[in-house]
This record gives C-alpha cells, structure tokens and sequence, in this order.
C-alpha cells in the first residue's frame, strides 16, 4: 500500500511538471504566431505600396520597363506563397524569404534606377512613396527580429528538460527563424 501511494505521488508530481511545461509551450507558441503574423503583416504593406509607387514612377517618367515588370513580378510572387502559422518550419521559412528577398532586390533596383530622373525625384509623390517603403522596410527588419526572438524562446523551451518530454509527447516541433540572405555578408557595389 505504501509503495502504491508512493508511486501515485511520483506520477502526480510529474503529471504537475508536465502540465506546467505545456501551458508554457502553448503561450510560446502562440507568441511565434502572432509574431508571424506581424512578419505577414508588414510584407503585406510593403506589397500594397508598390502599385503606388510603380504607377508613380510610370507617370513621372520614360523609365525602363524591365525594371517596373520585374517589380510587378516580384511582388506577384511574394503574395502568392502563403504560409500557415501552424507550419513555421524552417524550409518554410526559407522559401517565403526567398520570394520576399525577390521583391526586396526588384524594389533595390527600382529605386536606385529612378536616380537617373531627376524630375522623378522632384515629384513629392515618389518621394513620400519612397519614403513610406524604406520605413516599411525597417520594419519588415523589426517584425523579423521580434518573431526570431520568439522561436528562439519557444525552441528553447521545448528543448530543454523536462519540457523536452512534454513537447514529444503533444507534437511540439521547432519553428524556422529568418536567416539572412546569401551574400548578404558582402557590401553591395555602388557604381554611380
């Protein structure tokens, strides 16, 4: 009897353990969704300026159509991939960044491109659109950094013991993060 009492004990003891660990990774990992959801969020702006600012710089000027078409191409690319926030693995991640550092670079050129008219640049339209999409990618940066610190704190939990044990038991697997960009450890070349 006493033996029967004392392994109740232990197992109420590791149910309260396990218990704890769960709500924990719940609340992680609905962290990681709503930070995702801020990512989502903010791509989805940068997404809605380019019309704008594609039909700006097409009013302002004779500019080079490659440079608007690969913009518009981009930017249907980007919107095409969804993701599910119940699926945040790291292949996942990877492939929404790649679209997203598709419209980035298109984006890169088209502003860069548009130095070569000076009248564009005079034209406040361009230069608030200008504007609002470099404020948008900064936050595009501080979304992404908000959801990394998040999967790093949900990974780590569910990584360390006993929570480990817990997060088998109920499926909890890691989450992707951003990563940078390949050569993005390179300076970018500004010929002028």
């Amino acid at each position: 009897m006493k033996n029967l009492l004392i392994a109740l004990g232990v197992i109420i003891v590791i149910c309260l353990i396990g218990g704890c660990s769960y709500n924990g990774m719940v609340s992680k990992d609905e962290n990681v969704k709503a930070k995702w959801g801020a990512v989502e969020s903010q791509y989805q702006r940068r997404s809605d300026l380019i019309p704008n600012l594609v039909a700006t710089v097409k009013g302002a000027a004779n500019f080079e159509k490659s440079t608007l078409v690969e913009v518009t191409d981009a930017r249907a690319r980007a919107t095409s991939i969804q993701v599910d926030p119940t699926k945040l693995d790291p292949a996942t991640i990877q492939k929404y960044q790649a679209a997203q550092g598709q419209l980035g670079t298109a984006l890169g050129r088209l502003l860069v491109a548009s130095e070569r008219y000076p009248e564009l640049q005079s034209n406040s339209n361009f230069t608030g659109l200008q504007a609002s999409i470099e404020g948008t990618e900064n936050r595009i940066n501080v979304a992404r950094l908000d959801y990394n610190a998040a999967v790093q704190e949900y990974n780590t939990s569910i990584r360390s013991f006993p929570a480990v044990i817990t997060a088998r038991i109920f499926g909890f697997n890691e989450k992707g993060s951003f990563e940078a960009d390949a050569g993005a450890d390179k300076a970018p070349k500004v010929a002028f």
